[in-house]
């Protein structure tokens, strides 16, 4: 009987390897090709002007902050120094924690609201708030006009349309496009190299896709679901920028909700959460797996977080294998020269 039983658990042990092994991975690879509006083809020419705008601090009132202060290449393209919330002109401190711009090009909604459709609606609100870089952009393409450098680059990129508030947009949103998650351990995992990760890391992807629940909001190649949740990290009533998506418009299914964030080169882009209110993957991953921060006296609380009892030696598996989702930095050569 005892043979039985543990041939038994044998055969479903290995069925459960055989569906594991043949499982198709290639959802979680990036796709070959980046999305880009029929309006906005990418080209040399304007990812070039993109990435000098992006980097040029003079798209600020005060001439020291730039898109890249906030969304820095070396830190997993968030703050260039790990804040809780986001710093502007005069350090000025957002409401927010700064989101990643890695892979948005994939992603249909921007900002932790989604009030943005597109990389061009998103692109000029940063370079208007006042708690970030506080241009107008009355003032700033004028200034940009006066720049000769700036002018015949413009020009080179968006022929006969000028420097205007769209075609800023559009250059802005084009080098943008462009950054995009490279090769990580896990991808070369899933290609098919068995020993790209560790035992531990593979362990933690089944606890990820599974007992973990994790799956649930950060799924495919992105690892996110690309909607929105209420992660319980605040109870009772909400006020100002927790409310979330019920800003943009007053739905009760948008009461505290915040995008989901992409996990990858998550290792990078610490603090966590839309209020940086979290500094490690550790505590990021239990408060998540275990029902929130909060369990009561939440309003609308996402149904998938839920307490999925793990152990600490759990956590720590699903940590490993998060790690393995960083890749290299991309090949880029950040600008140290601008336009005259």
């Amino acid at each position: 009987m005892i043979r039985t039983l543990a041939l038994s658990a044998l055969v479903a042990t290995l069925a459960i390897t055989s569906v594991s092994a043949t499982e198709d991975m290639s959802k979680w690879l990036r796709p070959s090709e980046i999305p880009q509006p029929k309006n906005n083809k990418l080209t040399p020419e304007r990812i070039e002007l993109g990435k000098l705008l992006y980097f040029d601090t003079r798209l600020s009132s005060s001439g020291e902050v730039s898109c890249a202060t906030c969304h820095h290449p070396k830190r997993g393209w968030t703050d260039e120094k790990p804040t809780a919330k986001a710093v502007g002109v005069d350090g000025r401190v957002g409401p927010r924690n700064s989101p990643v711009v890695l892979n948005t090009a994939y992603q249909n909604r921007q900002f932790w609201d989604g009030r943005a459709r597109t990389l061009e609606q998103q692109a000029l609100g940063p370079i208007e708030a006042d708690v970030e870089m506080n241009m107008p952009l009355d003032v700033l393409l004028p200034k940009l006009r006066k720049i000769k450098g700036y002018v015949e680059l413009f020009e080179k990129a968006y022929p006969g349309e000028g420097i205007t508030e769209k075609t800023l947009a559009k250059a802005i949103a084009s080098f943008e496009r462009t950054v995009v998650s490279t090769e990580s351990p896990f991808d070369k995992y899933a290609k098919g190299d068995k020993y790209a990760i560790s035992d531990k890391a593979k362990e933690g992807f089944e606890l990820f896709a599974g007992k973990a629940g994790c799956i649930n909001c950060h799924d495919g190649f992105n690892f996110t679901d690309g909607s929105f949740h209420n992660i319980g990290l605040h109870d009772g009533e909400l006020q100002g920028k927790e409310l979330g998506r019920y800003l943009v418009k007053m739905r009760a299914a948008w009461y505290g909700v915040m995008k989901t964030p992409t996990l990858r080169d998550v290792a990078k882009s610490f603090p966590y959460f839309h209020d940086g209110s979290v500094k490690t993957l550790e505590e990021a991953t239990a408060i998540c797996a275990g029902g929130g921060r909060f369990e009561h006296n939440v309003k609308n609380k996402s149904l998938s977080i839920v307490d999925r009892h793990l152990t600490k030696e759990e956590i720590d598996k699903v940590v490993a294998f998060m790690h393995t989702l960083t890749g290299p930095d991309m090949d880029l050569t950040i600008p140290t020269k601008f336009p005259q």
